[in-house]
């Protein structure tokens, strides 16, 4: 089975290319569907299907793939999701993979049980990335392109996170996205309790970044959103208003804080709205948080002598300055990863032998039965019964041993040795004749204590 990550994430690529790969919850699954069509090649045999998972937020976009060696080579694996995912984001190959990682089988586990953990986070140890995790999880589910593999993949990253989260200091103290704008809005104005701050969309990032600023008690908050039911519910958490994202650019100029972050593929808030806000306001400044990847708001709007705005990009030095106290914790998470690792890298070895173990069960049950019919036919014909037992046994034995005997019998005089040391291994379990050279020793033996 071969096991494939491919990703980028915002340390290989900017916030704006990464907007052109982002997919919203609900474009998951269809993509998804889209990709499995092409990784499949046409063959729908459920024993060759391949797997698939996608994970998207602002700081990443990330392919899980797994499919069985005999659908093709991993490097065939590797073209074809390439070129699905350069297809989607508009670029080409050659152009996706200088700003991408490809990772195969342990160390396509080990980034996935990083990712999971927090340590491949821009804030190290954020919690959020597991949630996320597993709504891609749930989302590949729905659309059927998780197989066994992909999903002992995820669930023994899950278990893993949970155990560096519960076992060491990883997450403790950790500057969040929502921390550090609040930290950074503190740094323009001095006294956050006079500001007035609108949040544009409802989702996790804007709920969690609306909580902090909350604990700082602004003057007033509002709350913009596309469906303004459910922009009035956390409203009516928060004790902000609620408002129609479609009355945003009349009303821009009253805040001094915004904080964006929706699904919208194009821009939300741009250059002409934010010219005629900061008019209005007679060039009192404005900070800006644009968490959304694609973009809500249009980088020009960063160019304004009077805007001060921020993406997730520019908020890294920030938390990564907040994140350096905890890397004594990273050594020990780690370790954990590690054993984790280990753990799927010899659950995958095994998987690999389960096609042929089926074909020895299927063709030993094929010859039992053959051999069975043919003894109730001469128990049916009268023949003595301890001869027909007899008969039955050596038919048996004859065809256990038909094939060993034959790969003796044609083996070349200089692989001969080894195919008689490997044919006493498994018929004689060690007790080799003489003349034979002795069996070389096993995994299992060298492992086992003396």
């Amino acid at each position: 089975m071969s096991v494939l990550a491919l990703g980028l994430n915002h340390t290989t690529a900017a916030v704006d290319l990464r907007g052109r790969f982002a997919f919203a919850v609900d474009q998951l699954s269809p993509a998804l569907r889209t990709l499995h069509t092409r990784l499949a090649g046409g063959s729908q045999a459920p024993a060759h299907a391949p797997e698939a998972a996608l994970l998207s937020t602002c700081n990443r976009t990330e392919l899980y793939c797994a499919a069985p060696a005999l659908s093709g080579s991993p490097l065939v694996l590797q073209r074809e999701a390439v070129g699905w995912l350069a297809h989607v984001g508009g670029v080409s190959a050659d152009e996706l993979m200088r700003h991408t990682y490809m990772l195969e089988g342990g160390a396509a586990a080990r980034h996935a049980f990083r990712v999971a953990s927090g340590l491949d986070s821009m804030v190290l140890g954020e919690p959020q990335i597991l949630g996320q995790m597993k709504q891609a999880v749930r989302e590949a589910d729905a659309a059927g392109t998780l197989g066994t593999t992909l999903h002992q993949l995820f669930q023994r990253s899950f278990a893993v996170a949970k155990e560096v989260r519960t076992s060491t200091e990883i997450g403790e103290h950790s500057i969040s996205m929502a921390a550090a704008a609040v930290r950074l809005a503190g740094q323009l104005f001095e006294n956050l309790a006079k500001t007035k701050v609108l949040f544009v969309g409802a989702g996790e990032m804007i709920e969690l970044t609306a909580t902090h600023f909350a604990a700082r008690t602004p003057r007033s908050m509002a709350v913009a959103n596309r469906t303004l039911e459910r922009g009035e519910k956390l409203a009516s958490h928060l004790g902000a208003e609620a408002m129609r994202l479609a009355d945003l650019p009349q009303r821009l100029h009253e805040f001094d804080i915004v904080v964006s972050c929706t699904a919208s593929t194009l821009p939300i808030i741009g250059l002409g709205a934010m010219e005629r806000a900061i008019k209005a306001r007679r060039h009192r400044p404005i900070f800006m948080v644009d968490l959304a990847v694609p973009r809500d708001i249009e980088p020009e709007v960063g160019q304004m002598p009077d805007v001060y705005l921020y993406t997730v990009d520019d908020l890294s030095e920030l938390v990564q300055t907040a994140g350096a106290r905890r890397q004594a914790a990273v050594a020990q998470a780690e370790a954990i990863i590690e054993t984790g690792v280990q753990g799927f890298v010899h659950w995958l070895d095994q998987r690999a032998t389960v096609p042929l173990i089926q074909a020895l069960q299927a063709q030993t049950d094929a010859w039992r039965a053959g051999e069975i019919a043919r003894a109730r036919k001469l128990l049916a014909r009268g023949d003595d019964v301890e001869a027909v037992m007899e008969a039955l046994s050596k038919g048996l034995t004859q065809k256990m041993l038909h094939g060993a005997l034959a790969e003796l019998h044609s083996a070349a005089p200089q692989h001969r040795p080894q195919v008689a040391s490997t044919v006493a291994r498994m018929f004689l379990r060690g007790d080799v004749p003489p003349g034979l050279p002795p069996s070389p020793p096993t995994d299992r033996s060298e492992s086992d204590p003396a």
